[in-house]
């Protein structure tokens, strides 16, 4: 059993989390179709997605994780647009051209993104938010700085594609614990002309 076996099934993390908020706000604006969620824990996006009608492939190395991940989802009535995948993620072999939309919460994937892109169909989505580097203290997230993204390395990681929103800062958590991370939306399109998502108030 994995640290993260036990640290999901001694309910350490949130067993059915909400997802990304604005994972949640930029949805309407991705089309529909097959999503990759990659660390997917207990299924936060995972379960979110397919309950929006997405065939999603969740992949995670934690054995209970997916398991509450398939429990979420057969709560929603959602099971059967869930592919559960056990694997290894910094090993793991991702298909090519496949995800119209691909999901990263908190798992620091940066060394695996030429891989993730690869996996993108043109016009594809990648969405990634994980916890930064900071010069003030922050109890939430990874201890040790090799597990949080550098000043602007998400953001200059993406480049290459369209950045559509991108956010870094400090939170305050219902848990009062505060977290600093940064969040991106991005799509696998290039070019000096693009369409762009309506930027939402508030």
């Amino acid at each position: 059993m994995t640290s993260w076996d036990e640290r999901f099934r001694d309910e350490e993390y949130p067993q059915n989390p909400n997802p990304s908020p604005v994972l949640e706000r930029y949805l309407s604006e991705i089309p529909d179709g097959r999503a990759l969620d990659v660390a997917t824990g207990t299924g936060r996006n995972a379960v979110f997605l397919a309950a929006d009608g997405y065939e999603v492939d969740a992949v995670d190395q934690s054995r209970e994780g997916l398991r509450i991940t398939q429990e979420n989802a057969a709560s929603r009535g959602v099971e059967s647009r869930l592919n559960l995948v056990q694997a290894d993620i910094p090993t793991y072999r991702f298909p090519t051209d496949a995800y119209d939309l691909i999901t990263v919460s908190f798992y620091r994937v940066i060394d695996r993104f030429p891989d993730l892109k690869e996996a993108l169909k043109e016009g594809g989505y990648l969405f990634v938010e994980h916890h930064l580097r900071s010069d003030e203290a922050t109890p939430s997230g990874p201890s040790d700085d090799r597990y949080r993204f550098g000043a602007n390395e998400l953001l200059q990681a993406c480049l290459d594609m369209t950045v559509l929103y991108y956010d870094a800062g400090v939170e305050e958590r219902a848990d009062d614990k505060r977290r600093t991370t940064a969040r991106i939306l991005a799509r696998n399109t290039h070019g000096q002309r693009q369409s762009y998502p309506t930027r939402r108030r508030g």
